[in-house]
């Protein structure tokens, strides 16, 4: 109990700090050695890793979880985790991992292979007894698992219904997280709520709008962290949460506002800036209203000024975007697309044809969310530039969970457009979630705007399932060129994801998974 008070003095420090604007070397001195206190972008949605979505609750769930691999320190590149080693068949579609054998839960129940298997039976058989717990919406991440198959207590079988080629790496990404067995049979649909991992760190409170507390594991099968415990503050609004780190209630910022960098300079502080898979767009209704009509979608990436966003309103933190793939991925990314250029001019005459001159559009933005950069800021620049192509557009804001609890049933009856970001460890998981026929809301996916184009669904088809990647990349380099034609969405900007912290806190670097992991940093 000794470190949940620590932790509550620490907060109430902060806040106070806010209050009476100390500075912030005197703020700093009141919060504790070894307690690193987070300013998040948002409340939490869940602390279950099968069932959120969010890179905001992904950056709390990489403490406390572990996957069979991970990526390695820096990179998006495979190495193992809870698996030592694993074998895959000539063929592609068998995966045997062998496990570790020194691994407990956070609760004391034994990490094996029956483990392993419920976790993903859990998600992907209806019929299991905790499926009842989700719903898990990223198991399309592994739609391709025909069969998991306790070889014996420290060997696990996969069996995939073809080759599937970015399958270590979603097993790497939160949604493979391996969560205990016997604490989803003790709290059920309340696990989210009561997590218990194999992490560096354990699950200790959450208090609901004001902090997420977790605590230093000693027994770490890679070696105990060196903090005592961290708490993640949820801090919706950019300037807030830009206020509290100039204050000290706070030592690591995540997602700095652009126009709040200028304020971090000097020795006091530390800017971290990594560039990773990152793409903000919006989403076009295309299954109803004027942007059912591909020349209104089309007039609607003319007509934004999409260079003005990220020079003036994102600072140059980030880079227009030309399509649906960010180019961190390099191998996959076609160079050959020019983004949209701004000519507002060719967007009245493709409103014109199309009959759409006039038309009124309902616009939803949200307040922040993860990789969500300056959404309300981004949000007026747009309505203006469409408005001043002759569109009369009606922006509703929500909460990020709120926005999310909108958007992701899709727009049908609601919306023409909405704000969204995506951050993404492999060139198939956007288009394949978001972007595909078999992607509608209404069969589990995430293309909340409709967009259908069958070659689309051939060419994401062909490329998860190529084992060559000199292959996969020429499908998804033509994907890219059909997807900018039919604009389904208004393809925005490639962030750089940046965080700055106190001169307090060391060891710290950004991951270009855009996770944070903090079982190395130190805070004096």
């Amino acid at each position: 109990m000794k470190l949940l008070k620590l932790s509550r003095r620490a907060m109430l420090a902060a806040g106070a700090a806010t209050a009476l604007a100390l500075s912030p070397l005197l703020a700093q001195a009141q919060t504790p050695e070894d307690v690193l206190i987070v300013g998040q972008i948002a409340e939490p949605k869940a602390l279950d890793p099968a069932a959120v979505t969010a890179v905001n609750d992904f950056r709390i769930l990489m403490n406390v979880y572990d996957g069979l691999v991970r990526y390695k320190d820096g990179t998006l590149e495979v190495e193992p985790s809870l698996a030592n080693s694993w074998d895959i068949s000539e063929d592609g579609t068998v995966y045997t991992f062998s496990l570790r054998d020194d691994v407990t839960f956070h609760d004391g129940s034994a990490f094996n292979a029956d483990a392993v298997k419920f976790n993903f039976d859990r998600m992907l058989d209806e019929n299991h007894p905790y499926h009842n717990t989700g719903p898990f919406p990223l198991s399309f991440f592994f739609s391709a698992v025909e069969n998991v198959e306790v070889v014996d207590d420290l060997t696990v079988r996969f069996t995939l219904n073809a080759p599937y080629a970015p399958f270590l790496s979603n097993l790497a990404y939160p949604t493979g997280l391996i969560v205990s067995p016997a604490a989803v049979e003790q709290y059920g649909a309340e696990f989210g709520r009561n997590p218990s991992g194999t992490g560096a760190f354990k699950f200790a409170e959450w208090r609901s709008n004001e902090a997420v507390v977790i605590e230093a594991n000693a027994d770490y099968w890679d070696g105990a962290p060196d903090l005592q415990a961290v708490v993640f503050r949820p801090i919706t609004d950019a300037n807030t949460r830009t206020a509290e780190m100039l204050a000290g209630g706070i030592d690591l910022m995540v997602e700095v506002p652009p126009v709040a960098l200028s304020e971090f300079q000097g020795d006091t502080y530390t800017i971290h800036e990594q560039a990773g898979p990152h793409v903000w767009f919006l989403i076009l209704n295309a299954k109803e209203g004027p942007f059912a009509d591909v020349r209104v979608r089309q007039a609607a990436n003319y007509a934004i000024n999409k260079e003005a966003i990220v020079n003036d309103v994102l600072e140059g933190t980030a880079a227009v975007a030309a399509g649906p793939t960010p180019p961190a991925f390099a191998w996959a990314y076609n160079e050959s697309l020019e983004p949209y250029p701004y000519d507002p001019d060719k967007a009245r005459e493709l409103l014109a044809e199309a009959g759409a001159e006039g038309a009124e559009l309902t616009f939803y933005v949200t307040e922040g969310g993860s990789g969500m950069l300056d959404p309300v800021a981004m949000g007026t620049a747009i309505q203006a530039d469409l408005q001043s192509v002759g569109l009369t557009v009606n922006i509703e804001t929500y909460e990020w969970n709120t926005f999310l609890g909108e958007v992701n049933p899709g727009l049908e009856g609601k919306a023409d457009m909405a704000e969204m970001a995506w951050m993404t460890n492999d060139p198939d998981t956007l288009p394949f979630l978001a972007l595909r026929t078999a992607s509608w809301p209404d069969q589990g996916g995430f293309n909340s705007g409709y967009y259908s184009n069958p070659k689309v669904d051939e060419l994401l088809e062909a490329a998860r399932a190529a084992t060559d990647q000199a292959e996969r990349a020429r499908l998804y380099q033509e994907m890219q060129v059909i997807v900018q034609e039919d604009a389904p969405w208004v393809f925005v900007a490639n962030w750089k994801q940046n965080a700055v912290t106190s001169d307090r806190v060391e060891n710290f670097s950004l991951q270009p998974s855009f996770f944070l992991l903090l079982d190395d940093v130190v805070k004096n």
